[in-house]
């Protein structure tokens, strides 16, 4: 039954869900990627849509900006509707020097600033993980010449900050010295989500901008429509 914040009902969800942050970017990959695509939720304007790819159910749901956001979605998809998986297509900001704006990456772990995984389990510091199994999956269509990525591709650790123009001075020099690729703003939350629900978790990025070096940055047009290897390698993930 509906939520308070999706207004499906149960088997409207297929079992994996692309998200997006943005509920525009959700529509456009639906009907993009999907056949038939049908919408099952728009509270808030928080669009969600379901379809095919070969015949296989796939969904696609936008989670808005930030990790609060991202976890009441998550929560409720893994909770309420049987969903077993979430893979997150989003943008992010470059911090390793190796890692160039339009390249990709398959966040195996998140960082965090935000509070939100450590009162999870009280004296703990909450490892927040991807599941191996999608990591491993989004990794291997990486390395197939037939999956027509065009671009370069890279695996390890990114940080979930809270905000986004508050950065306190030198930690991001730092997080580039303990080899962290890039930064957003949901992934660390929504792995924790799936632990939570034992379900399964992945964020796949383009990197939109470097916070190191801006003389590249993509333009906000630019961010919306430069996403076809990170889609591809979560289409990739999502039907593994």
């Amino acid at each position: 039954m509906a939520t308070a914040h999706i207004a499906a009902q149960p088997g409207d969800f297929a079992p994996a869900v692309l998200m997006p942050g943005d509920p525009r970017r959700a529509q456009r990959i639906a009907e993009a990627i999907l056949e038939d695509p049908r919408l099952v939720t728009d509270v808030r304007g928080m669009l969600g849509f379901t379809g095919t790819i070969d015949g296989r159910p796939l969904s696609v749901m936008g989670s808005g900006m930030g990790q609060p956001s991202c976890t009441i979605y998550a929560s409720e998809l893994f909770g309420q509707f049987g969903v077993e998986r979430i893979i997150r297509v989003g943008t992010a900001g470059g911090i390793a020097e190796q890692v160039a704006v339009g390249d990709v990456v398959i966040a195996t772990g998140a960082h965090t600033d935000s509070s939100m995984n450590q009162l999870r389990i009280p004296g703990v510091n909450f490892s927040a993980v991807a599941d191996f199994h999608l990591a491993d999956a989004a990794w291997r269509a990486a390395q197939d010449p037939a999956s027509g990525i065009r671009g370069r591709v890279h695996a390890g650790p990114i940080i979930s900050r809270d905000h986004f123009y508050l950065t306190p001075e030198g930690q991001t020099d730092g997080l580039a010295r303990y080899g962290t690729l890039c930064v957003e703003m949901e992934a660390a939350a929504l792995y924790g989500v799936a632990a939570e629900f034992g379900a399964q978790a992945l964020a796949v990025l383009t990197v939109s901008d470097h916070l190191l070096d801006h003389s590249q940055d993509m333009t906000s047009q630019e961010r919306e429509t430069r996403f076809q290897d990170s889609l591809t390698l979560a289409v990739a993930a999502a039907l593994s």
